[in-house]
């Protein structure tokens, strides 16, 4: 590589650095607890029972949530994917934001109402703010993406920069005989090319997660008009199926999978006529990604049933990859490792650069000298 070249990959590998390093820093920051963010919720205190998950009453759930809200509707329900809950959200619209809503959660084997904090409070909801969108909404994620963007474009260039850079040095060697400063950039190659694989794939997937606001709105746009068109709803005046038969119905449709969230009609991911199910499968894999069902809100068969489109499947491929909580505990605490070690990367490189940089007495002695 020529001097010159070596040169731009070094501009450019110092700016798109030094303009996202900050923010980078506070992802990794908040992102650490939130690898651990099982183990560091709150405690259910689920009762012993024979009973089987899903035997209680949805229904019945349902209407305790709203006698205990008197006012208020339910847009959503949430099934948890580890534990045999349901969340019961109750708000003052089917349109309400999501950080309004108030939390019931019901044990599904009993039906037993569990009393635990709100999960849109608290340490985990402030750090899941920040990682996600600096409590901005859809625009902070948007600018997140951007950071995120510069951030892999610091990665690649910092990958030609190694070879030219460490090419006289055996692998892992830190020179201490020489100046702090060299001792740090050799950290710093060192440790940037052994996260170099985990850096790379966690920004690119956090990348792809910003853009998680957009592409529901292509989904709601697109393929749930779709599904809506395939069927006219009923529409029976004053009527509404049961929660717990369309859940039989759908479950019956849709053999091994497992419903994660119930979205009734009015929501952004429902039509007025319609109330949506996403189902999950059992595998590792499967489980992270939905399987949308629409069901006849007057009576409760299942109209549609339909893959989501491959833009949305890479949305959810991509989410357990970031936090690495697919394969237990062992991984996560690899997953933090790794965090670490990125800190400590982002951070030489700010004092790489803040050693190395032109200081003002500096230049005038030079100007000095030169004159």
């Amino acid at each position: 590589m020529t001097r010159r070249a070596v040169r731009a990959w070094v501009w450019l590998h110092r700016w798109s650095s030094l303009i996202c390093t900050l923010f980078a820093l506070l992802l990794c920051l908040t992102g650490l607890p939130l690898i651990f963010k099982d183990e560091l919720g709150p405690d259910l205190q689920l009762a012993a029972t024979t009973a089987p998950p899903g035997r209680a009453s949805v229904d019945s759930m349902v209407a305790r949530a709203l006698a205990a809200r008197p006012g208020e509707v339910v847009p959503y329900l949430f099934y948890d994917r580890d534990h045999p809950i349901l969340k019961v959200p109750t708000a003052a619209s089917m349109t309400a934001d999501p950080a309004t809503f108030h939390y019931q959660v019901f044990d599904t084997r009993t039906g037993q109402q569990i009393a635990i904090p709100q999960p849109n409070e608290g340490f985990l909801y402030v750090m899941t703010r920040l990682h996600l969108d600096l409590f901005g909404g859809v625009p902070g994620t948007l600018f997140l993406g951007c950071m995120g963007l510069l951030l892999v474009l610091a990665i690649v260039s910092g990958v030609v920069l190694y070879g030219p850079f460490t090419r006289r040095l055996a692998f892992g060697v830190i020179r201490t005989d020489g100046s702090r400063w060299r001792s740090w950039l050799d950290l710093h190659n060192l440790l940037g090319i052994v996260t170099l694989a985990w850096f790379g794939v966690v920004s690119f997937t956090g990348v792809i997660n910003t853009l998680a606001a957009p592409i529901e709105l292509a989904w709601q746009a697109n393929q749930l008009v779709e599904m809506a068109a395939q069927a006219k709803p009923a529409e029976i005046e004053g009527q509404r199926a049961s929660t717990d038969a369309v859940l039989r119905d759908v479950r019956a449709a849709v053999p091994g999978m497992n419903v994660m969230t119930v979205a009734f009609p009015g929501t952004p991911f429902a039509t007025p006529s319609h109330i949506a199910i996403f189902l999950t499968g059992n595998t590792p894999i499967t489980s992270r990604i939905l399987k949308p069902a629409l069901a006849d809100a007057s009576t409760g068969q299942v109209v549609s049933v339909r893959d989501m489109p491959w833009y949305a499947t890479a949305l959810f491929m991509s989410q357990p990859l970031h936090f690495g909580d697919y394969g237990g505990l062992p991984l996560k605490i690899i997953w933090a490792l790794f965090d670490v070690a990125t800190i400590v990367v982002l951070l030489s490189g700010l004092y790489l650069w803040w050693a190395k940089r032109p200081r003002r007495g500096d230049a005038e002695s030079a100007g000095s000298a030169a004159s």
